[in-house]
């Protein structure tokens, strides 16, 4: 099944020429211009990024406490009591984890944006970033939905504005070379997310983390 991006690529291909009445409509009535939807687009992917890091710090204080608690379970002989806040702690950093990967996948969009701002190059530059935000949108609808939606708002901006750009140069996009990026950003930030884990959440006794994984959550990267 063909992605939304490969659809509104082929309707850009598809789509028939507009009339002399529908461009002097157009010039009476012009849609936003492109300059301004970038720029709001820019603002609220920020704006989504400054919220993931406050919710990351959040998410890491909640750990320092549970942590602090398995700790003190050990202390106390307690294993049974160690092992339930063991298992919170890998759901705590299960959704750290993913809000991490995409506060920092924000982060090349918002880097990306700025380029086309700067420089131009609409098409070809924006188009793996509309379904990078896909992709965060999806990933964060059930932890923070607040911000899947705002980031909802974004995609759509981001799609007429390629589409746009799209109509303006009559420009098909290599939808392949799309996703190739795509993923690659996304790898990126995952790559990142590992590392960043690994300095702001501290490893679990192993029996805890053990027991973590055997009831099904995550066990923290080691």
């Amino acid at each position: 099944m063909p992605s939304r991006l490969e659809r509104f690529v082929k309707e850009w291909e598809d789509r028939p020429k507009s009339s002399v009445k529908e461009r002097i409509s157009k010039m009476i009535h012009p849609p936003p211009p492109m300059r301004y939807k970038l720029a709001m687009a820019l603002y609220k992917v920020k704006t989504q990024v400054t919220r993931l890091e406050h919710l990351v710090n959040k998410l890491q204080e909640r750990d320092k406490m549970l942590f602090e608690k398995v700790v003190s379970a050990h202390i106390m002989k307690d294993p049974a009591r160690a092992a339930i806040y063991a298992n919170e702690v890998a759901e705590v950093r299960k959704i750290a984890r993913t809000v991490l990967r995409a506060q920092l996948a924000l982060e090349q969009v918002s880097l990306r944006l700025e380029t086309v701002r700067e420089l131009g190059d609409v098409l070809v530059t924006m188009a793996p970033i509309v379904e990078v935000v896909r992709d965060i949108k999806h990933h964060l609808k059930g932890i923070v939905p607040e911000i899947a939606f705002e980031l909802d708002e974004v995609d759509s901006m981001l799609h007429s504005i390629v589409l746009e750009a799209g109509e303006f140069t009559g420009t098909a996009v290599d939808t392949t070379v799309i996703s190739g990026e795509a993923k690659k950003i996304l790898e990126e930030a995952s790559i990142i997310a590992e590392q960043r884990m690994k300095e702001r959440f501290p490893e679990l006794p192993v029996a805890e983390a053990a027991k973590a994984e055997g009831a099904g959550l995550p066990t923290p990267p080691k």
